[in-house]
């Protein structure tokens, strides 16, 4: 296991290092996930439970291969997902994930997407909401390298704040060394909209039941594309914006 990492590596920059350091003796290795080409993954991550979560994956998507990931990050102390992927000719790599969380609780989302062939597609949706002083990040780095050209990669990331005291960081990083390539990043911060709230309220909803409403409007798209029947993905998201929204 290396050295305990520091705020000073960008990484690492808005971590909670000491919860970090309360299970780093402990972390395994990174997790390794090859999809072979013309493949589909989709994976879903829900939290364990645990005050500390950190989960690391290293992703290589072959020739035509296509990851759907769909991850909820709501750790009641320090969320971490790191996420490492690789794609070959015209791979198709799409992650929607969710940092929800309340309290003093400090979420993060990390990736580096490696685009190394030509023709592959990424595609990064997240979105944060955050009560209390809460600290919700996303870090996302796009490499594309000479041989990735007509890359298309996109990064869109959203958050709600619920409190002064709270914080979302989002961070896009792009390195492109090809001339032809698509690559865009949007990334936003608001509030609940005072309108809508008034709304929900001369409809007869109470404030905690009007936020919740809505704040499971703002991440519920998010779910979408989930294929089969397992979608408790979503129901724990509700769960935990209903507790944030109270």
């Amino acid at each position: 296991m290396t050295a305990l990492p520091t705020r000073k590596l960008e990484a690492y920059r808005y971590a909670d290092i000491d919860a970090l350091a309360s299970v780093w003796s402990e972390l395994a290795p990174a997790e390794r996930v090859g999809i072979a080409a013309q493949q589909k993954l989709q994976q879903i991550w829900l939290p364990n439970g645990d005050e500390v979560e950190v989960r690391r994956v290293e992703m290589t998507l072959q020739t035509g291969a296509i990851a759907r990931i769909f991850a909820l990050n709501n750790a009641a102390r320090y969320g971490r997902i790191e996420l490492d992927v690789t794609m070959h000719d015209g791979a198709d790599f799409a992650l929607y994930g969710a940092n929800i969380g309340g309290s003093n609780s400090t979420l993060e989302i990390v990736t580096t997407l490696r685009h190394i062939a030509p023709g592959a597609t990424s595609r990064q949706t997240v979105r944060s909401v955050l009560g209390g002083k809460a600290t919700g990040s996303f870090l996302g780095r796009i490499e594309v390298a000479r041989e990735g050209q007509q890359t298309d990669a996109e990064q869109s990331v959203k958050a709600m704040l619920l409190d002064r005291g709270a914080t979302a960081n989002a961070k896009p990083e792009l390195e492109i060394f090809a001339d032809d390539v698509k690559c865009a990043h949007g990334a936003t911060v608001g509030e609940l909209d005072r309108n809508q709230l008034f709304y929900a309220a001369a409809r007869g909803l109470g404030p905690v039941a009007a936020r919740a409403l809505l704040l499971e409007g703002f991440v519920a798209g998010l779910w979408d594309d989930i294929e089969g029947d397992d979608l408790g993905i979503a129901e724990l998201a509700r769960e935990a914006l209903r507790k944030v929204a109270a």
